[in-house]
């Protein structure tokens, strides 16, 4: 006798079999107690739920010869026939090959035929909503009014395509996904009649695994068997389902929570350097952040993990916000279709991305110091208390008498063509809306701005808007290698290190955030424009184009 796959061999034979669908055998057991059977049914749901063997189930009791109302006997000549497909008067079809209206036509003269020996014809129509428009209109009146002997069950996994006339004219009953207990226990009865060892932990994988469909697990379970045998652990259903439970998916997700972009790439690098699969890589990292996601929010009892690592989680997830899990999940959890032969790149996105968001860019020593020097420029009023000198570009040397402490500084009628003046001045005051406007219409206007924009950059940042100081625009501009290198009219040319960061930076959101900043300052509205510094002969011909000269010494 050859043999049968699991989930043929352990199909339900009654409805009191059939394990998490207790609201349709319930009712079904009712309606054939009660004799109130009906014309058609119509049983949706996802795979592997049972509604072919619902359907197979009703088909022997509504014809069993000891009983008829109830549960089938399981043992009468025309119980075995149907068991065993060989029955005359219960017909399957396929709708996905029998789409055509003419088959349709050829079901409707065939349903006019009495029973060869059964109380009821049974027409079990599989994957009903792959019949055609023109064949499901065909089978409206039969459907609607079928001779008393005809019952039809149609099964469907998309019910949103059946046409609601077809909906219209059955009972419809809703089979809804396994829970994992229902497919565990259904998979230890198995074992056990097949004399299997199987490690509970095991088990709860794969019926975890299984996604709700008791087909896909019981497939599994035969799949461990022909390979492992007939003692099953943990480890081997986990290189059957290609789970790596790799320990880096943990040191990832901590590299994640401190925003530490270097020591996520090499993790990511040292795994697929071992030849990890970095698609279940991916797949475990998102899981486990969602299990972080669950202890921040105090819902740690709906992880299945064990009590060491709830622990675990719980301790990573007081380091860190819920918004930046939630973002992290996000990304990560968007991968699925970005792999392009096993790259690592999507992934090192991924983590950027979710670190840029966060804005935890400056370690703690350089916010100290920017601190620093920013509180006292707050407070300057006069020349000796303003803050120490910063060692960027300083302001041109100018043949005019110095202005008033507070006053705007004057522009220099002449042209620029001399040097620097060494840093050694200190930082000025931000000026106000009205002072920068009072710098329009003189020939040194740009110069001038752009100089301050120089000195300031850094308080420009820092001293932003309180409503943007999360943006990924700042997140940016706090750690990026950006510098303005000139203002011409309205629009203010940025010079970018790497081009990762200029992009990010034109993208809609993030450039209306920058200019908003730099308007701020400047006291006007005004553009950006972004450049890649590392181009040195774009940069200078952009330099070139908003005025600047180049000096002797530079052109030696």
């Amino acid at each position: 006798m050859s043999s049968q796959v699991f989930y043929r061999k352990w199909r339900p034979q009654t409805l009191s079999d059939v394990v998490g669908q207790e609201q349709i055998t319930q009712t079904l057991l009712n309606a054939l107690s009660t004799n109130r059977i009906s014309h058609a049914y119509l049983f949706c749901g996802p795979r592997g739920t049972g509604k072919t063997s619902t359907a197979r189930i009703l088909a022997k009791a509504v014809n069993c010869l000891t009983n008829g109302k109830g549960e089938p006997c399981n043992t009468c000549p025309m119980c075995q026939s149907i068991t065993e497909g060989r029955a005359l008067d219960v017909i399957e079809i396929d709708a996905a090959s029998n789409t055509s209206v003419d088959d349709i036509r050829g079901l409707r003269e065939k349903v006019n035929y009495a029973p060869n020996q059964a109380r009821f014809k049974v027409y079990i129509i599989d994957e009903v909503h792959m019949l055609s428009n023109s064949a499901a209109n065909a089978l409206l009146k039969t459907l609607e009014e079928p001779p008393p002997h005809v019952i039809f069950v149609l099964a469907t996994t998309e019910v949103h395509k059946i046409l609601a006339t077809i909906m219209s004219r059955c009972q419809r009953f809703d089979f809804r996904r396994h829970s994992q207990a229902n497919v565990a226990w259904e998979l230890d009865r198995v074992c056990k009649g097949e004399g299997i060892k199987m490690d509970p932990e095991a088990m709860k994988l794969v019926a975890r695994s299984a996604t709700g469909s008791m087909r896909d697990a019981l497939n599994l379970l035969e799949q461990l068997t022909t390979y492992y045998g007939t003692e099953i652990g943990l480890r081997q259903v986990q290189a059957t389902l290609g789970i790596s439970g790799d320990q880096r998916v943990k040191e990832l997700a901590r590299h994640i929570v401190k925003g530490d972009i270097p020591a996520g790439i090499a993790t990511i690098n040292s795994v697929n350097n071992d030849g990890v699969d970095l698609r279940q890589f991916n797949r475990e990292l998102v899981e486990y952040l969602r299990a972080l996601l669950l202890a921040k929010t105090n819902a740690s009892d709906s992880v299945d993990f064990t009590v060491d690592d709830i622990a675990e989680l719980k301790e990573l997830a007081a380091r860190t916000t819920l918004d930046k899990i939630v973002n992290a999940t996000k990304l990560f959890g968007q991968l699925g279709s970005r792999f392009d032969n096993y790259s690592t790149l999507p992934l090192e996105l991924a983590l950027v991305d979710s670190a840029m968001a966060s804005g935890e860019k400056t370690s703690p020593p350089a916010q100290a110091k920017e601190t620093a020097v920013a509180q006292p420029a707050k407070q300057a009023s006069t020349p000796p208390k303003a803050p120490p000198p910063v060692n960027t570009a300083p302001p041109p040397k100018t043949e005019t008498a110095s202005p008033p402490p507070q006053a705007p500084p004057k522009a220099n009628p002449s042209p620029v063509q001399t040097r620097p003046a060494a840093a050694s001045s200190p930082l000025p005051p931000k000026p106000t809306a009205s002072a920068a406007a009072s710098l329009a219409g003189t020939p040194m206007e740009a110069t001038s701005e752009i100089e301050r924009l120089k000195i300031n950059w850094k308080l420009i940042i820092k001293q932003a808007p309180a409503d943007v100081q999360k943006t990924p625009a700042l997140a940016i501009l706090r750690s990026a290698p950006v510098r303005p290198v000139s203002v011409d009219g309205n629009i203010v040319c940025l010079a970018f290190g790497s081009k990762i960061f200029k992009e990010r930076i034109e993208m809609i959101e993030n450039q209306r955030v920058t200019e908003r900043v730099i308007g701020g300052f400047l006291g006007r509205s005004c553009q950006i424009k972004c450049i890649l510094e590392e181009n040195q002969n774009n940069l200078v011909k952009e330099a070139l184009k908003m005025g600047a000269q180049i000096t002797s010494e530079e052109k030696k």
